[in-house]
């Protein structure tokens, strides 16, 4: 009796899988302002009092004198560290150049220092974010691209949905031919609390277009960035 050996359904040669796709953010989830104008929101005075509810909750006096006006000070920082949410990303890459001369290589703003906070412990991660494109015929002036980075950089974040949100941000509204975008930064959730390994740092990087499809502009795109001459 001869025994025959079926192939395992759906098994396919190692080379025929189809190629990885990142996934594409929802324009509407990352160009607009974030918080709209008909958004129910908390009044300051109750924000105030939720603060004073955690000064409570972690032992303290909310009525002696060196906290008496905390929860205002800490509802008026939380306005600025968290002031991405009413600015537009699209409204600051709108506006761009044409006399570029025929350039046609990447533009690279590297070391371009953020500071965040991650959206699980509400804990500051800071670091540097270098973004690269290559246009078509239109540039974005360099300080536009460090601004993108303060937008969505000051609301609450994971730093692999930060990186995301500039390079489809820069890829959406200026159309070039490729963006890569890498983010080196430290978290304080995990170097002062939790395991606490101070000094330890986080790389994330996004590539479309040109950057993903061909290797060497992504190496030339690191040598570039990690270049300290």
């Amino acid at each position: 009796m001869d025994a025959k050996i079926k192939p395992i359904r759906g098994t396919k040669p190692a080379d025929s899988r189809p190629e990885f796709q990142p996934t594409e953010l929802d324009p509407s989830d990352f160009l607009e302002v974030a918080v709209q104008p008909d958004q129910p929101r908390p009044s300051r005075a109750e924000a105030e009092a939720a603060v004073k509810t955690l000064l409570s909750y972690i032992g303290e006096n909310t009525e002696r004198e060196g906290l008496i006006d905390t929860p205002r000070r800490v509802v008026e920082a939380y306005d600025e560290l968290f002031q991405g949410y009413h600015q537009c990303p699209k409204e600051v890459l709108e506006r761009t150049f044409g006399e570029t001369a025929g350039y046609d290589d990447f533009v690279l703003v590297r070391n371009i220092s953020f500071t965040s906070h991650c959206e699980h412990h509400v804990m500051p991660f800071y670091g540097k974010a270098h973004i690269a494109y290559t246009p078509v015929e239109r540039v974005v002036g360099l300080s536009k691209l460090a601004r993108l980075v303060d937008i969505f950089g000051r609301r609450l974040q994971t730093q692999e949905h930060l990186t995301a949100q500039i390079a489809a941000a820069v890829d959406e509204v200026l159309k070039p031919r490729g963006v890569a975008v890498l983010i080196e930064a430290e978290h304080t959730c995990m170097s002062v609390r939790g395991i606490a390994k101070k000094g330890a740092t986080t790389f994330t990087s996004r590539y479309t277009g040109v950057f993903r499809d061909n290797p060497a502009e992504q190496a030339r795109f690191m040598s570039m960035v990690r270049d300290r001459g």
